[in-house]
């Protein structure tokens, strides 16, 4: 496994890498799968490495935490940072290269980079109401390592729901030569979805945090009654979180996906979803103390996720 840490030893060693593959194989090309992270890997991240590995014939693993997507006060500087034994996870996910630059590599003129993206009315919900700015930090390095590492694939987990339609709606405006591979959230034994920040959960607050899991996962058995409407559905989810005294609801809300349109509220659940193609984004952000949590169900399409 080579680990790079600027954009020129990176390109270098993933050209002769293409080659040597290519040569190995005598096939036209080695495709490349991408699995861009802030590190401080789990098994969530595991699982987007472990398909990578499955589907293509070079595995990229980016390791950056990206300043341009933290609001001041949030939590950049004591994000969970743990180097070596991210490396250690992606030798044993079988990772070819891992691009792990620092911040004056990726933002020569400093964080606050000249060029930046922003993508339109899919950020104007949820995270991107809660936190400004941050889906334009996301896309703006996603881009810039899409544009460095030029893969065929990458890979993203659908617990940031929002994120992937961002990264999707993204790669299709500006034509970015990559396939998006979004793959199921990835949870502990009770429900609770694997995330970087779990770390920050006090004891007292472990034990409530898969409330949310909970609650999202009560939705099949509302969901039997035919007459439940969106407004009902919606009020359910919030009575549930709010039910667990440590839970600080930022939001809770049904929007249709990946639009993020609203939903008429006085309409059967069951009836809209009965419609072929349609899907609702069930997405939750909650606080345990200074633990801010998000997680997701996804609905119609002929799948619950």
């Amino acid at each position: 496994m080579n680990v790079c840490t600027t954009i020129t030893q990176f390109r270098s060693a993933l050209k002769q890498l293409q080659q040597e593959k290519i040569q190995h194989s005598g096939a036209a090309e080695a495709t490349v799968g991408f699995v861009p992270t802030m590190g401080y890997l789990h098994a969530g991240h595991g699982s987007l490495l472990a398909r990578a590995r499955r589907e293509c014939e070079i595995v990229v693993l980016s390791i950056f935490v990206n300043p341009l997507q933290f609001a001041v006060g949030e939590d950049l500087t004591i994000y969970p940072r743990d180097e070596q034994r991210d490396l250690a996870v992606a030798a044993e996910y079988g990772v070819d290269l891992v691009f792990m630059p620092t911040v004056a590599e990726m933002y020569p003129a400093g964080a606050t980079s000249l060029t930046t993206v922003h993508v339109t009315q899919v950020t104007e919900k949820l995270c991107g109401a809660s936190r400004p700015g941050h889906f334009a930090g996301v896309a703006t390095v996603v881009s810039k390592l899409f544009h460095i590492v030029q893969p065929d694939k990458a890979y993203f987990g659908l617990k940031d729901a929002q994120q992937v339609a961002v990264i999707e709606q993204m790669v299709g405006d500006l034509n970015f030569p990559v396939q998006i591979v979004a793959c199921p959230t990835v949870r502990e034994a009770d429900g609770l979805a694997l995330s970087s920040r779990n770390v920050y959960l006090s004891a007292e607050e472990r034990a409530a945090a898969p409330v949310i899991a909970r609650t999202l996962a009560e939705v099949d058995d509302w969901l039997e009654d035919t007459s439940l409407t969106f407004a009902d559905l919606q009020d359910r989810l919030e009575a549930a979180i709010h039910a667990q005294p440590l839970a600080t609801v930022d939001y809770i809300e049904c929007l249709q996906y990946p639009s993020f349109a609203d939903l008429p509220q006085d309409l059967s659940c069951a009836e809209w979803l009965a419609q072929s193609g349609r899907r609702v984004l069930i997405a939750a952000a909650v606080k345990f103390g200074k633990t801010r949590l998000i997680d997701n169900r996804l609905l119609g399409g002929g799948h619950r996720v």
